[in-house]
């Protein structure tokens, strides 16, 4: 079974789960997944705000594999993927939203390096820019 939880940034920079669901109503499975995505969101948008960006609008979802069919209190994860969504203004900010995001993944959001500790943390990362193309 697949545990998911997925978190958009507000206008004013924080982040709600896209469902509108609350702490109070998650599993203990998805409050750990939600605290991992909250952990890992902050921390990339905290990087991108040091390089000086704001993104229009990011997403993050958090999945977790479960070691059995149906959630179980004795279940636990045996993997996790993030999705990483931004949009950002212009295609300079891609490659800097990128970095900011390989950095948050593979270095500063201890949470994610927690995770690593249990199960593989698998990632794929989505920057687009609002920007038209140039020629």
């Amino acid at each position: 079974m697949i545990e998911k939880v997925t978190l958009q940034m507000s206008e004013n920079g924080k982040f709600r789960t896209a469902d509108g669901a609350g702490c109070d109503t998650m599993n203990p499975k998805a409050l750990l997944l939600y605290a991992a995505a909250q952990c890992a969101a902050q921390t990339a948008l905290m990087i991108m705000r040091k390089e000086r960006i704001a993104p229009k609008r990011f997403e993050i979802g958090f999945s977790g594999e479960l070691s059995t069919q149906e959630l179980r209190s004795e279940s636990v994860f045996t993997s996790f993927h993030v999705v990483y969504n931004v949009e950002c203004g212009s295609e300079d900010d891609q490659a800097k939203v990128s970095r900011a995001i390989v950095l948050t993944h593979e270095k500063h959001c201890g949470l994610v390096r927690m995770l690593r500790m249990i199960a593989p943390v698998s990632h794929e990362v989505a920057v687009v820019s609002t920007e038209p193309a140039k020629a």
